[in-house]
């Protein structure tokens, strides 16, 4: 579980972030929403500590994570999985030497068992055969399964996935969704999603967070967010059917 407590952030004196209060549960994919600018990339900076807040409280567990110091952050960070947006994977390392990277960085275990847990999080991500091969030999969806591979290849009690389906065609979008879910209820993580893919909201929402400028302004699950009272929620749903329509009728 992972709390956050009145948190607020500012960039050169502009409120990015107000007073915001959300508890993300474990075993679930708890989705944070919203448009471009909303601030929900800032919050999710935030809650792994690549931003500093200004104020209020990130627990992870029993822990106050923003008051502990560098070392004692980074054996928390060692429990997390990051998927960011596009990938982010390094192009000039194979397959094997991306997904190995955190094992690298964060254990001291043997070749032996590294190489044995990078083998074991690509077979887990369907992805085999693709040890020696490089980000620019891959398409947009297999870099995807590397990333979410290299993500879990520490095992992670946290992951934080920043517009995991940007990019992606529909049909594979709707893959690393129900992937992201399944490694979720797998593993028994907190898991957090960025995304403004109404898809994704309706496929794997158990929790869902809308933000609009800097705001909390509606949480709940997608059973319930389309039956929403909340007007600005509502107007970000309809934008974003409209959109994919528009999308759609202009292939």
């Amino acid at each position: 579980m992972i709390d956050i407590k009145n948190l607020n952030k500012s960039f050169n004196g502009k409120c990015i972030l107000s007073d915001i209060s959300v508890t993300f549960e474990t075993g679930k994919t708890n989705l944070i929403i919203g448009r471009s600018g909303s601030g929900k990339t800032v919050l999710l900076k935030s809650i792994v500590g690549l931003h500093d807040i200004d104020e209020g409280e990130i627990w992870y567990e029993d822990i106050l994570f923003n008051k502990l110091d560098f070392k004692d952050k980074k054996k928390i960070r060692s429990e997390m999985g990051m998927l960011f947006q596009g990938s982010a994977l390094f192009d000039s390392l194979t397959v094997e030497q991306n997904v190995r990277f955190p094992l690298d960085m964060f254990t001291d275990k043997s070749n032996e068992e590294k190489n044995e847990r990078v083998n074991f999080c690509l077979k887990r991500v369907d992805i085999l055969n693709t040890n020696n091969l490089y980000p620019s030999e891959l398409s947009g969806g297999m870099k995807k399964r590397v990333a979410i591979a290299r993500a879990i290849s520490l095992n992670p009690k946290y992951l934080f996935c920043d517009e995991p389906n940007s990019g992606l065609d529909p049909i594979t979008a709707i893959m690393i969704d129900a992937l992201i879910k399944e490694i979720t209820e797998e593993y028994s993580m907190t898991t957090i999603v960025n995304t403004h893919d109404m898809n994704s909201v309706m496929e794997i929402g158990e929790k869902i967070v809308f933000i609009s400028d800097g705001l909390k302004c509606w949480e709940g699950s997608k059973n319930e967010v389309l039956n929403s009272d909340c007007e600005t929620l509502n107007d970000f749903i309809f934008a974003n059917s409209l959109a994919k329509k528009l999308k759609q009728t202009h292939k």
